[in-house]
């Protein structure tokens, strides 16, 4: 049974910085894409970042680049997503999926509808 997990949620003050993780179990195929999304109160979810596992490749959303980078140790099944100079704006639930590998381009890595299996969310606040 695949099962992603998000550990490492949790409240921030203003320029601080936090690193989610995201587990993957159950997994009987050797391609994919895992993309990271948000949801503020009251506003839709958003892609923010995706990597594809085969060759590393990586897509940073506008909002997040230059201050979120995502990576992986496939050997551990482990996603990360380091966030530094975190904002009241990056507050919300952070969730982790998974797509098929094809999914983690500039055009297509922030469209919720093409991922197949989510976590349940870590909620992220940043608030002093």
């Amino acid at each position: 049974q695949l099962q992603l997990v998000e550990p490492g949620g949790g409240l921030v003050q203003p320029g601080g910085s936090l690193r989610l993780s995201c587990v993957a179990s159950g997994f009987t195929f050797d391609t994919y894409t895992i993309g990271w999304f948000r949801q503020a109160p009251g506003k839709e979810r958003e892609g923010i970042s995706c990597i594809a596992r085969t060759d590393g490749s990586t897509v940073h959303g506008d909002s997040v680049k230059g201050r979120f980078t995502i990576s992986s140790d496939n050997a551990r099944n482990t996603v990360y997503l380091q966030m530094s100079n975190l904002q009241p704006e990056d507050t919300g639930v952070y969730y982790c999926a998974v797509g098929q590998e094809w999914v983690c381009h500039r055009s297509s890595y922030d469209h919720n509808d093409l991922y197949d299996y989510w976590g349940q969310g870590t909620q992220v606040t940043v608030s002093s």
